[in-house]
């Protein structure tokens, strides 16, 4: 008899150790190496959409440890590992949002520390010169948004190639802004969706530190506008398995 108890004393440490290591395990992953990640809004249309859920790269831009304790929200001292390379222009990054650090944000990098940024009517200009070739692709109706926009392909001198959009009708502010040159240690980050996006614009260049990874690929996305019962309307099967460039 006691050597029964003694056996499922036994399975029960093993089987407890398991869940201990699995968990330690995930948890290493999902802080140094991969982690997942949603979409919640339309700053990125239509190169990223509400709905989607990312896999992103943890390390390639230097790991960032927790700054706060999760549920208790309690605030922590972090530390930033070194970066295997440099975010460059054109790159899609998810940070730490500059104003609450709770927040995660997804942009795209549009200058480099010590570049000087520019808007014109709409357009913009790094050092003096336009971001890159800029040619007309197509015009389509956004009915979440009420207007119609004139889609883009920017190709960055490096080869680098990525869509924007506009409203047709009219442009964040006025469509101008700056110029300002971007602090050192520091990015200046912009929506796809030009002209609704919150971004260096509006609360400034993104310090390095606040960079948390860049994104992989497209795991998963539905369209919340699809009722459930539509289910395989719902999920956008096209999207699963996108790379994220």
């Amino acid at each position: 008899m006691a050597e029964k108890k003694k056996r499922k004393k036994n399975i029960f440490r093993e089987y407890l150790e398991a869940i201990l290591i699995a968990f330690v395990a995930a948890m290493f992953l999902k802080i140094f190496v991969v982690a997942s990640y949603a979409i919640p809004t339309g700053s990125m249309k239509d190169t990223l959409l509400i709905g989607d859920a990312l896999l992103a790269n943890q390390f390639i831009y230097g790991v960032r440890t927790p700054g706060h304790i999760p549920i208790i929200n309690t605030r922590i001292p972090y530390a930033k590992l070194p970066a295997l390379t440099q975010p460059k222009r054109g790159d899609i990054i998810i940070f730490k949002y500059p104003k609450d650090d709770k927040l995660n944000y997804v942009k795209r990098c549009v200058a480099l520390s010590g570049q000087t940024v520019e808007l014109r009517n709409g357009d913009v200009y790094i050092d003096g010169k336009p971001e890159g070739e800029k040619i007309f692709i197509k015009r389509d109706y956004d009915p979440s948004e009420g207007f119609y926009c004139n889609y883009y392909q920017i190709t960055l001198a490096t080869g680098k190639k990525y869509t924007i959009r506009q409203y047709e009708s009219r442009f964040m502010g006025d469509g101008n802004f700056g110029p300002i040159r971007v602090p050192e240690n520091h990015y200046f980050m912009m929506g796809d969706n030009r002209d609704n996006s919150e971004d260096s614009r509006v609360w400034g260049c993104l310090p390095k530190e606040n960079i948390v990874g860049k994104p992989l690929i497209i795991y998963w996305s539905w369209d919340k506008n699809v009722p459930l019962y539509k289910l395989y309307k719902k999920v956008r099967w096209n999207r699963i398995t996108d790379i994220i460039s």
